[in-house]
């Protein structure tokens, strides 16, 4: 049975109107929540990026039962892990069994701010791998000391910390990086349905919930909807690489202005009106092999993507 979330954009929102969005999504019936962790925006337009641990202690006040994540956290060089796995340990606390961690190798946009290099994807697979061994050593309580090729730690421990070790997703847009998840992490995180990366997820043995977003932007009309993804999020519909080695939002907009109406739709992002279209392709995620499906609304109509889940898609799948 598949279960079905609802993305917060740090991007979009303040942390206020976040906190709103998760309680609307849980009274909605949505199963669970993902929160994005950013430094900066993709593009100045969207215009926020608060820091999602504060957000996220307000969002466990805020809500009973619904499951929330965050989707996902690179731990390698903005925040070194220790700080890393203290802010995860207390916020595995406040929310009790309901937390999920997503960890990623991360993009230049959101990690060079402290002026250190950013390295290519096999030596960012490295620091994740080390931070990650770092970071479970301190949720055991223990005190602890490391001196690896990326890291030293000295002396530490954490004081709180959860009786068990969180519950740790790892992202995967490739092969490699899925056979890498399927050794280390308790299940694998992926953006749009890719069946490629759950086929190698598998194939190494992994195990666990299959996580994908899928991005859309519901409105009045595909029109609409289309205009509104160009102002606020073209960056979803870039090739390649790009998202993970642009530096600013000023390059992404640059970058972000070459993309035309067609490439929305190329995109795979959801910009129908019709629930069937919503249905299709959280059925189509389904057959990929993902057991949780979320869905990003674009833009500032929060109210109206949400009940139109909780009206004609969340019921579908009940």
């Amino acid at each position: 049975m598949v279960e079905l979330g609802y993305t917060l954009s740090s991007e979009e929102h303040p942390p206020g109107d976040l906190v709103n969005i998760a309680s609307r999504a849980e009274a909605a019936g949505f199963d669970f929540l993902s929160i994005s962790d950013h430094f900066h925006p993709w593009i100045s337009a969207q215009g926020e990026s608060p820091f999602v641990w504060s957000t996220l202690g307000a969002i466990a006040e805020a809500t009973d039962e619904i499951d929330v994540g965050v989707g996902v956290t690179c731990p390698t060089i903005r925040i070194h892990p220790v700080n890393v796995a203290h802010a995860v340990a207390t916020v595995d606390e406040l929310f009790g069994d309901r937390f999920t961690f997503g960890v990623g190798t991360g993009e230049n946009l959101n990690e060079h701010v402290t002026g250190e290099r950013w390295p290519e994807h096999d030596v960012r697979l490295e620091m994740l791998d080390e931070a990650m061994g770092v970071m479970r050593d301190l949720w055991t309580g223990e005190t602890t000391s490391h001196r690896g090729e990326h890291y030293t730690v000295e002396n530490a421990r954490l004081y709180t910390v959860p009786e068990e070790q969180p519950t740790t997703i790892a992202s995967a847009f490739g092969p490699q990086t899925a056979d890498w998840v399927a050794e280390n992490a308790d299940g694998l995180w992926s953006s749009g349905p890719k069946d490629e990366v759950v086929d190698a997820f598998e194939d190494a043995g992994g195990e666990g919930p299959r996580y994908t977003q899928l991005h859309g932007c519901h409105a009045d009309s595909e029109d609409e909807a289309i205009d509104t993804v160009l102002e606020v999020w073209p960056n979803g519909s870039l090739p390649g690489e790009l998202a993970q080695e642009l530096p600013t939002p000023a390059h992404f907009a640059q970058a972000a202005s070459m993309v035309e109406r067609e490439d929305v739709a190329d995109a795979a992002t959801i910009t129908e009106p019709d629930p069937q279209v919503h249905v299709d392709s959280i059925e189509t995620a389904i057959d990929a092999g993902y057991d949780h499906v979320y869905f990003h609304q674009i833009g500032p109509e929060e109210d109206r993507a949400i009940e139109l889940y909780e009206e004609e898609i969340i019921p579908q799948f009940r």
